[in-house]
């Protein structure tokens, strides 16, 4: 029983760390927590559906989704974002990105109607026996989905030219610019990778929540609390921060007390706890400021 209740936790998890993934991007990217990001996703989702309603193979279907939400990505944050990070308005962005988000969620339900929809699983049916625990094959090839796409992002900030050149372009972006670094452009492929990720995290999370425009509300909040307790700055950190919220949320729902009504709750109480105690989180880096 509770090696069933691991299994599930951390397959919930992975899904709460894919969508932390693209908010940690874009927080790299341009130090903002876009909380339309679960909206974007799930726009992704719809687009992946409809090709798929269309006849497109589920695979291409999420190709294609992925370049679409990169490209409408680098437009918010070029035409809505970029004018306010350079007047260094943090007010004005949440409030930014919150309108985006109520305005995302009504072009779906205006164009898809509220109607609950299915999406195909993008690695088929059934379930694999793993030490004795039935695991279902979209949760197995969720977690080593995202498990990868984790393990490519943090190569890419750590180890290449172009991860450099955006941490060069976070830390100082002054000197940056003086060393001929465009930190609009390293802002723009922040957002693009965060709009493809998050399009990815949303056509791997309708299978199990069946699609409408309500899906990704909750599973927002769990994602925030694992980028929070991973780390705003770590790829890696918002996979174990998802696969940690994920177990736990999990157990307290299972053997607490009323512990399914409560489940929203852990959330916020692992938000608040991190904030308190290590705000940087478990795998970020604590800043240093030169007096």
């Amino acid at each position: 029983m509770l090696l069933q209740q691991l299994a599930d936790g951390v397959a919930t998890g992975a899904i709460y760390g894919a969508l932390a993934l693209a908010i940690v991007l874009v927080y790299r990217a341009s130090r903002t927590l876009n909380f339309a990001q679960g909206e974007l996703a799930l726009l992704g989702a719809y687009v992946s559906w409809q090709l798929v309603a269309w006849g497109v193979p589920i695979w291409a279907a999420v190709i294609v989704s992925m370049a679409a939400l990169a490209v409408l990505s680098v437009a918010a944050e070029k035409v809505l974002v970029r004018p306010l990070v350079k007047r260094h308005q943090a007010l004005p962005l949440i409030i930014v990105t919150l309108g985006l988000m109520i305005a995302i969620n009504a072009l779906i339900g205006w164009a898809w109607t509220y109607q609950t929809k299915e999406v195909p699983p993008l690695f088929g049916s059934g379930t694999i026996d793993l030490l004795g625990v039935a695991v279902s094959r979209q949760d197995v090839g969720i977690v080593l989905t995202v498990l990868a796409v984790a393990i490519g992002l943090g190569i890419l900030f750590e180890y290449t030219p172009l991860g450099l050149r955006m941490r060069a372009a976070i830390s100082n972006p002054e000197s940056a610019e003086l060393s001929g670094i465009s930190t609009g452009r390293t802002m723009s492929i922040g957002w693009a990778i965060a709009g493809g990720v998050g399009a990815l995290a949303g056509t791997l999370i309708a299978p199990e929540l069946f699609l409408h425009p309500g899906m990704m509300a909750p599973v927002l909040i769990y994602a925030f609390a694992a980028a929070t307790l991973g780390g705003l700055d770590s790829p890696p950190g918002a996979l174990v921060g998802g696969i940690v919220v994920g177990v736990v949320e999990n157990l307290a729902g299972t053997y607490l007390p009323h512990g399914s009504d409560f489940k929203q709750v852990v959330a916020l109480v692992i938000i608040v706890g991190v904030l308190l105690l290590r705000p940087q989180g478990i795998f970020g880096r604590r800043e240093v400021v030169r007096v």
